[in-house]
């Protein structure tokens, strides 16, 4: 095995235990997030022209739900077994879709949110628990 596959999948491994991290800590701030928009927050602001538009208190229960998932979902991911990979790959799929969704809302608080699941992807799909 080369030296490069085994630093390649030991940052894997521990970007995948700070996805862990990450996927709690989303699924949480998620979880209040929802809470403020169910109690009609005047932090969120949209303008009148948006296709996706739905009332605050629909995005407040999305977020709401999506957190409590995303956050179990990462406290399965600390196993690293196959079933909790998936979950997490899906789940995070799922929670870059709501924000995307969610941009005009909130966009830079969306776009962080897309990212950090987009680097989780990367740690769960990368990770080889076999090798390392």
């Amino acid at each position: 095995m080369s030296e490069k596959i085994l630093v390649q999948q030991s940052v894997a491994k521990g970007a995948t235990m700070g996805g862990a991290v990450l996927l709690v800590t989303v699924g949480v701030l998620e979880f209040l997030q929802g809470i403020s928009a169910i109690a009609k927050d005047e932090v969120f602001v949209v303008g009148p022209e948006y296709a996706y538009q739905f009332d605050l208190t629909v995005w407040g229960w999305i977020h709401l739900v999506l957190g409590v998932v995303v956050a179990v979902v990462g406290v399965t991911l600390f196993t690293g077994s196959i079933w909790s990979r998936v979950g997490a790959v899906v789940i995070c799929g799922v929670s870059i879709v709501v924000n995307f969704l969610w941009l005009p809302y909130y966009p830079w608080w969306a776009t962080t949110i897309i990212a950090l699941n987009v680097f989780v992807i990367w740690a769960v799909t990368t990770w080889n628990r076999e090798i390392i």
